[in-house]
């Protein structure tokens, strides 16, 4: 059992087969499908490592003054899990499990879910649990209906601090070696504002049907090339098969 040096006493445990976890309905039914995009897009490009974990409304839990508290991020990414990911099905606790989450995702909605709380008396508050429980390096607060975009970084002192994005409008997360930003367009019958990442290059990370299709352009492509070369071949009196 590690203990962490705080003005909370905190601790990593096992959480009790028997502890019943909240199972709270989304906010929003739009909030389900912008963290499946995050992860898919992670995942085809290569950039979700084997041990890698990333969860939606998922428990992380800790143990604080001798209370479990369990908050679930609408969207998170752990570097590392150091068990059996059977192991992990129900709930997650860093420093015994793996390591911390390099990012938490809350996704704003008409309901007010405390994602700016600081309350340190028990439950405590969502920003007091990234911050000074889990210290999470980086917290993203997402607006789905504004498409205004938040991002804090833990600062020398441990305390959040509101992130610049770069001339494209853009969070770098050296966390995960990629950008963070905001993106119009059309997936899964939802038109609307979404969170893309972008590699160093400034490419962006392509979902399935992307991918899908910019295969099909670049075969299409292809044949384009092949049948003006027979063309050129024919004209000047060859066939192209010989």
């Amino acid at each position: 059992m590690v203990t962490t040096p705080t003005r909370f006493a905190i601790t990593w445990e096992p959480l009790p087969d028997d502890f019943v976890l909240p199972n709270d309905p989304v906010d929003n039914i739009n909030q389900p499908l912008l963290a499946a995009a995050l992860s898919e897009s992670l995942q085809l490009s290569g950039k979700l490592p084997a041990n890698a974990l990333t969860t939606t409304n998922y428990g992380i839990c800790a143990t604080v003054n001798q209370k479990i508290v369990v908050k679930a991020p609408d969207w998170s990414y752990i570097p590392a899990i150091r068990v059996p990911r059977a192991s992990v099905d129900r709930s997650y606790t860093p420093q015994l499990q793996g390591d911390s989450p390099a990012v938490v995702m809350e996704f704003l909605s008409a309901t007010d879910g405390g994602e700016y709380s600081v309350k340190p008396t028990y439950p405590p508050g969502k920003w007091l649990f990234y911050e000074q429980i889990l210290a999470v390096p980086i917290y993203v607060i997402f607006a789905l209906d504004t498409g205004a975009l938040e991002v804090y970084h833990l600062n020398e002192t441990g305390r959040y601090q509101l992130s610049t994005p770069d001339t494209s409008n853009r969070y770098w997360l050296a966390q995960m070696n990629l950008f963070l930003g905001v993106w119009q367009g059309t997936r899964e019958n939802r038109t609307g504002i979404w969170l893309r990442w972008w590699d160093e290059a400034g490419n962006l990370l392509l979902w399935g049907f992307e991918k899908a299709a910019q295969l099909q352009e670049q075969a299409a492509q292809l044949q384009a090339r092949a049948d003006r070369l027979a063309a050129q071949l024919r004209a000047a009196g060859l066939e192209p098969e010989n």
